[in-house]
């Protein structure tokens, strides 16, 4: 979770995984499902991995201001619609507001169960106020401890030889029991949420092109680089080495400049030319 600060029509750039938003200052416009939304300073917006979204300053302001977290390690109790939006989050959870706004974690902290209890905090409220906004119940179910446990374990340390016997004897349960609790939480299994983690990394490590792809493939747990090419390639729909080559770091270590980050538009020929890698990064 990091600040962002964008100039009046600046797009978000897009960021893995499932994306929440505050507004501390200004205003943005949030495009998804063919619809247009308008949030103001402390609404606060939840989508999902598989929306395709944009989200852009406003042109009424000449600057504006949020926070943007990945909460991807956060245990959901409800299935939430995408986008969800909370008009007025930062009034009706002021000390959550207040927290991400005063401690947001920068994007080089590692994932922990810090990171993950943090995320719960957020998804918690944002479900809180969709229940009371719906008139259900919002007293709702605690996050599974067990599975959140388990996720932040993988995320830390992907290149650990786990199995889904080794996950579950972290939280003393059955290998059946685990990943009925896996499913019923996040709805899919350990396996594939520690083979997630690890073609996370993966794609971390090989944007440093100092380090061979054999190392990667060790780094993240494979005891093979062609075991590694195999499950990158099935997971990514294409291999390891020519991810690479279409990861915009080969041109920035080759002292090309290369714009897109947060606030700053890319030329449309520097979108074309690195679709195959944006792309990887936003599914």
């Amino acid at each position: 979770m990091h600040r962002v600060r964008l100039p009046a029509g600046a797009t978000l750039t897009e960021l893995p995984g499932p994306r929440w938003a505050l507004v501390l200052a200004g205003e943005l416009t949030l495009e998804a499902a063919s619809e247009s939304h308008l949030l103001s300073e402390g609404d606060a917006v939840l989508v999902d991995a598989r929306t395709a979204h944009r989200l852009s300053a406003s042109g009424h302001f000449e600057q504006s201001a949020l926070v943007v977290g990945d909460l991807r390690l956060a245990v959901p109790t409800h299935r939430l619609p995408s986008p969800l939006i909370v008009g007025g989050f930062g009034t009706r959870h002021d000390g959550v507001a207040a927290l991400v706004g005063k401690c947001p974690l920068e994007r080089v902290c590692k994932p922990s169960l810090f990171a993950a209890s943090y995320g719960n905090l957020i998804g918690a409220a944002m479900t809180a106020a969709w229940l009371e906004d719906q008139g259900l119940d919002t007293a709702a179910p605690r996050p599974d401890e067990a599975v959140a446990a388990v996720v932040a374990a993988v995320t830390t340390r992907p290149g650990e030889p786990w199995t889904v016997e080794r996950m579950a004897r972290l939280v003393h349960l059955s290998r059946s029991a685990l990943g009925e609790r896996f499913r019923r939480a996040l709805g899919r299994g350990p396996a594939e949420v520690l083979r997630e983690a690890r073609m996370r990394e993966a794609r971390r490590l090989l944007d440093d092109l100092s380090r061979p792809v054999e190392y990667v493939a060790f780094a993240v747990g494979y005891g093979s680089t062609a075991a590694f090419s195999r499950a990158f390639s099935s997971h990514h729909g294409i291999g390891p080495q020519a991810w690479r080559d279409a990861s915009p770091a080969r041109d920035a270590q080759r002292g090309e400049d290369h714009s897109g980050r947060h606030g700053e538009p890319r030329p449309e020929q520097e979108r074309d030319r690195h679709a195959v890698a944006v792309q990887e990064r936003a599914s």
